[in-house]
C-alpha cells in the first residue's frame, strides 16, 4: 500500500484555503506568548508543505504563514507593553519557559531588534521574544522590521524544507515494497530529528555569538 502518496494526496486534495487557513492559524497560535507550547506551529507548517507541489501553492503558502507569523509575534509584543515584567511571574512562564525568557530578555538588551530576528529560528525563545521585547521597551518601528524579515525568512525555510521532503518521500516509496517503506519511515523521522536539532543548535550558536560582541548603538 503506497501510504505516503495516499497521505500526500488526501492533503492535496483538501481545499487551498482551508489547508492555508488552517496552517496560518497554527503560525499565529505558536507566535503568541504562551500558545506556542501548545499549538504545533512549525511541525504543521512542514506538514502543509509537503503538498506545496507547484509554484502558486507555494507562493501562497509563504505570503499567508508570513503575515501570520508577523502578526502573531505583534500581538504578542503588544501582550507585552501592556503587561510589562509581570508576564515573567505568570504560571504558563514560570513552568515552561523562565530560562527562555529570561534569555530573551538578556538578548534583547544586548542586541535590539537584531535578536528579533534570530530569534524567529528558536524553538520556545521564538514564542517568548515578541512579549520580551514588549516588555523591554524596544520601540515597534524597530521591533515590526526585524519580526517581518524574520518571519519570511522562517517561513521560506521551512516550506522549501517540507516541499523537498514531500518530493523525496513521493519518489523514494514509488522504488520501495511495504517493508522497505516501513524502514525508509524511520530513517526518515531520525533524520528529520536530527535536522531540527542541528539548526536549532547553528541558530543558537549565531544568536549567542552575537551576545557576545560589542554592543552598536541603535
Amino acid at each position: 500500500m503506497a501510504l505516503v502518496t495516499d497521505i500526500l494526496e488526501w492533503l492535496q486534495a483538501l481545499p487551498q484555503p482551508a489547508l492555508v487557513g488552517a496552517t496560518g492559524a497554527l503560525v499565529f497560535a505558536e507566535c503568541t506568548i504562551g500558545l506556542g507550547f501548545i499549538a504545533p506551529g512549525e511541525s504543521g507548517l512542514l506538514v502543509a508543505a509537503t503538498t506545496a507541489n507547484t509554484a502558486p501553492r507555494f507562493l501562497i503558502l509563504w505570503a499567508v504563514v508570513s503575515v501570520c507569523a508577523t502578526l502573531g509575534d505583534s500581538l504578542g509584543y503588544a501582550i507585552g507593553r501592556r503587561f510589562g515584567p509581570r508576564l515573567r511571574e505568570t504560571k504558563l512562564i514560570q513552568k515552561y519557559g523562565t530560562d527562555a525568557w529570561d534569555k530573551a530578555t538578556d538578548v534583547l538588551h544586548r542586541r535590539g531588534a537584531w535578536a528579533v530576528f534570530f530569534a524567529r529560528f528558536l524553538p520556545v525563545i521564538r514564542t517568548l521574544t515578541p512579549a520580551a521585547a514588549g516588555t523591554s521597551g524596544l520601540e515597534f518601528r524597530k521591533f515590526l522590521p526585524a519580526a517581518a524579515a524574520g518571519a519570511i525568512s522562517w517561513s521560506l525555510l521551512h516550506i522549501s524544507l517540507g516541499a523537498a521532503m514531500g518530493e523525496a518521500a513521493k519518489r523514494i516509496e514509488g522504488m520501495l515494497n511495504t517493508g522497505g517503506l516501513i524502514v525508509v519511515g524511520v530513517l526518515v523521522a531520525v533524520g528529520v530529528f536530527f535536522l531540527l536539532r542541528w539548526k536549532k543548535k547553528k541558530a543558537m550558536g549565531k544568536l549567542e555569538q552575537r551576545t557576545t560582541e560589542p554592543s552598536k548603538a541603535e
